[in-house]
């Protein structure tokens, strides 16, 4: 494919063209491919609140469906977005592993368990893939926090590496995803994207994977290691380390010329398979049905005493709703890979009351204040520049920094956040120069009190009100810590006494030196009432026959290069939890959560159902599933411990040495923990599901061993349920799972196959597992069936 492009041509291709294209040479037909980030839709490139995409549950929710065939879908509807917006390969799935709770970036990982993970991974991916668009498995490998994760050290033993680890990537690799995407943080001692024992010897070799292995983004640090170690593709382009800088490496025979045809075999294999040949199956209708579903099936109800789910409209007369994430729920986490949500998504406060409000009272009452790291810009535009909109800030781009500086170009950006990158925003902001951006609104006070005013930077920044300086920072930023500034998005506040009806005019100035990248970020709190509201919604509870309780996180609450540092909900909630419960026990409570979090509390409450991330089709799906009209299909993807050091990992803080040690080596999450809360598998729906018999089917011969289950339905509504098996040695781990989609009164025989790898573990060698013992059941602690295995131990 590569061999009419000159040696030249070839090593061009192994850096990308620009942020987000790969090299192309038409006269080769071999196109260019463009990318974007995944996995909860298709992110836009420029990082811009303007480009509306459609938004899925995100994959710990996906997580919680335990559904491969659902899972298929949402990835072929995310392949159709990719479709519409001009995307050939999308950076997704994410099959890292939430091995703690503390992880930043947790919601975007499907579970702690890598089978589970790796089976839903590969069905999104194959769901992806069949409208055309490639999948890019990432981070390659234990890239499962956030602190220092572009330095840090991942010390992980050989058998846990593979057994855990690389499993999930495993899949991925088999269900033939495009490429894979290596991670920023070293692992025993090398940097992912120049690990040759992962990328040549593992993935490229025992694997035989055919797909391209690129960087993440500025996540390369050499030329010849990288080349050698069996990269293919630095990513983003100019080319930093490869593409035309490696041909001084290939000349000087330090990369072999075999090394680059390969890596440009693999891209051009990849552009004639992604290119062309696109078909998106899932529009319209059909793909807002699919939200609402997809969220459904991920909620877990893990608490509904005295069946107070689901409310049935017009039993309770009067409901109240009560809680911030109501009004302003959590969608999604907080990374680059943020969608633009489409205005036109329900929230539940309003989706609930369109369903209940015909039977009887709904009164709503938020409790507290959402409190988002970053609060929202509520400014109009200092000008109107014709486009429409009536929030938001006006910004100007200057050609230089000095007061005189020529404005070069204007917007209206209704955001809090602005990120530019060179060769995607050139039009706007000139990065490979010094110069300077002003954001400029007018903010009107609707109540009196302190309020609050944020501001961060890559760069110098001023905010004036009414033309007062009133909050800086003064300091540059090395062009080497741009990106770690971004990420972080660390504010500097100060408060100012307004009072209700005063307008005053809001500037942000903005000096920049020469970078890839930069950003400003700013925004206002409102005066916070605390005592007056909770007393608000306990009188409000007081009355109501049941209430409805909607807690959780802020949207940046989950975030790139950040893990957090505890696992309880905000102080304030769990304030309101403890009060609204005490004023009415008849309370259910939907945690909005990304991740597992502390539960203590939940005894207080007579229903307890977590929606974790579950995108757009959130408001719909919760009023659905709380009227009964819909089952809540999830099972936990992730435990819940007792107590914080029941974690068999928790901390994610490097050494001093930069060295963070897997020290519980395979015995992740729910494998080790004696009494988690809430165990992996744990939930149920509506529907009384049943398991009545298992039975082991003799040895095929064919390096599998299936289990005949039977499953009864014992209620009069349809519902679903997951049949999970589990092994006990050398620690309790899944090896096969089956979601099940039951009629009232049906009973059902299902067939589940266990692979003999799942059934092997890791030591110089897969070898068997001496008499496994295999266990069938709802959870990991709820076991049914006792099944032995004779198997002898051999080498595989």
């Amino acid at each position: 494919m590569t061999d009419a492009l000159t040696l030249e041509q070839r090593i061009a291709m192994s850096a990308g063209a620009t942020m987000w294209t790969t090299v192309g040479y038409a006269d080769a037909e071999i196109p260019s491919l463009a990318m974007a980030d995944g996995p909860m839709g298709i992110a836009s490139g420029r990082v811009d609140e303007r480009d509306i995409s459609l938004l899925t549950p995100c994959p710990t929710a996906l997580g919680a469906s335990w559904d491969v065939e659902l899972n298929g879908r949402v990835g072929a509807l995310v392949g159709g977005e990719a479709i519409r917006i001009g995307v050939d390969m999308v950076l997704a799935p994410n099959v890292n592993l939430a091995r703690s709770p503390l992880a930043g970036r947790a919601f975007e990982y499907y579970s702690e368990e890598p089978l589970l993970a790796g089976i839903l991974g590969a069905a999104w991916a194959t769901g992806l893939q069949s409208t055309g668009t490639a999948s890019v498995a990432k981070h390659l490998v234990c890239n499962d926090s956030e602190t220092d994760r572009d330095r840090m050290n991942a010390v992980v033993d050989e058998a846990t590496l593979r057994e855990i680890y690389l499993l999930p990537f495993e899949h991925c690799a088999q269900a033939g995803v495009g490429g894979m995407l290596t991670a920023y943080n070293r692992l025993n001692g090398q940097w992912c994207a120049e690990h040759h024992h992962v990328i040549t010897t593992i993935v490229k070799g025992e694997w035989a994977f055919p797909g391209v292995m690129m960087s993440d983004w500025f996540g390369t640090h050499s030329t010849v290691a990288t080349l050698s170690a069996g990269l293919d593709l630095e990513m983003p382009g100019p080319a930093r380390f490869l593409g035309f800088k490696a041909a001084e490496a290939v000349a000087q025979g330090h990369v072999s010329e075999a090394r680059i045809t390969d890596a440009a075999t693999r891209i051009a294999r990849a552009a004639a398979r992604f290119k062309d040949n696109k078909n998106a199956p899932i529009i319209g209708k059909a793909a807002e049905d699919l939200l609402v579903e997809a969220a459904s099936a991920g909620f877990v109800l893990l608490r509904n005493q005295d069946n107070l789910l689901p409310l049935i409209p017009g039993r309770d007369r009067h409901i109240a709703i009560i809680g911030p994430n109501a009004a302003a729920p959590c969608y999604q986490g907080g990374t680059f890979a943020k969608i633009a949500v489409s205005p036109g998504a329900s929230p539940p406060l309003d989706a609930i009351l369109a369903r209940f409000a015909p039977h009887g009272r709904i009164d709503y009452e938020p409790g507290v204040d959402p409190q988002p790291r970053l609060p929202s810009m509520p400014t109009r535009p200092a000008r109107d520049l014709g486009d429409g909109y009536v929030s938001g800030m006006t910004v100007d781009y200057y050609d230089g920094q000095d007061a005189d500086a020529r404005r070069t170009a204007s917007e209206t950006r209704d955001t809090n956040s602005l990120v530019w990158f060179t060769g995607v925003h050139d039009d706007m902001a000139t990065l490979n120069k010094a110069a300077r951006i002003v954001a400029s609104g007018v903010f009107e006070a609707d109540q009196d009190g302190d309020h609050s005013f944020y501001l961060g930077a890559t760069g110098p920044v001023v905010l004036r009100v009414d033309g007062q300086d009133v909050l800086a920072q003064k300091e540059a930023i090395p062009s080497s810590d741009v990106m770690g500034k971004l990420k972080s998005g660390d504010a500097r506040s100060t408060t100012i006494a307004l009072k209700a009806g005063r307008s005053v005019n809001i500037e942000i100035e903005f000096c920049y030196d020469p970078a890839r990248v930069h950003g400003l970020w700013y925004g206002i709190r409102r005066p916070d009432t605390p005592e007056a509201m909770l007393k608000r919604a306990v009188d409000l509870a007081t009355q109501a026959d049941a209430v409805i309780l909607m807690v959780g996180e802020t949207s940046d609450a989950s975030v790139e290069s950040k893990d957090r540092s505890h696992t309880r909900l905000a102080d304030e909630q769990i304030a309101l939890i403890d009060a609204v419960t005490a004023a009415n026990p008849r309370t259910a409570i939907i945690a909005n959560v990304g991740h597992a979090f502390d539960t203590a509390w939940e005894d207080k409450a007579a229903a307890l159902m977590i929606a974790w991330y579950p995108g757009e089709g959130f408001g719909e799906a919760i009023a659905q599933v709380l009227a009964g009209d819909r089952e809540p299909g999830g099972r936990m993807p992730v435990s819940i411990a007792r107590r914080d050091e029941d974690y068999p990992a928790l901390s994610l803080k490097p050494d001093a040495d930069g060295n963070l040690t897997y020290a519980e080596g395979r015995r992740v999450g729910y494998r080790g923990m004696a009494d988690p809360r809430h165990t992996l598998g744990a939930g149920f729906g509506y529907a009384d599901i049943t398991i009545v018999a298992a039975q082991l089917l003799p040895d095929g011969g064919d390096g599998l061993r299936r289990i005949t289950v039977t499953v009864e339905n014992r209620s009069d509504r349809a519902g679903s349920d997951v049949v999970q098996i589990y092994r006990r040695e050398p620690e309790l781990a899944l090896v096969a799972f089956a979601k099940l989609h039951m009629q009232a009164g049906e009973r059902r025989d299902v067939v589940i196959d266990v692979l003999q790898r799942r059934l092997q573990y890791w030591r110089h060698g897969w070898r068997d597992i001496a008499a496994p013992r295999l266990f069938v059941g709802r959870s990991a602690a709820d076991i049914a069936f006792d099944l032995a295995l004779p198997v002898s131990e051999s080498v595989a």
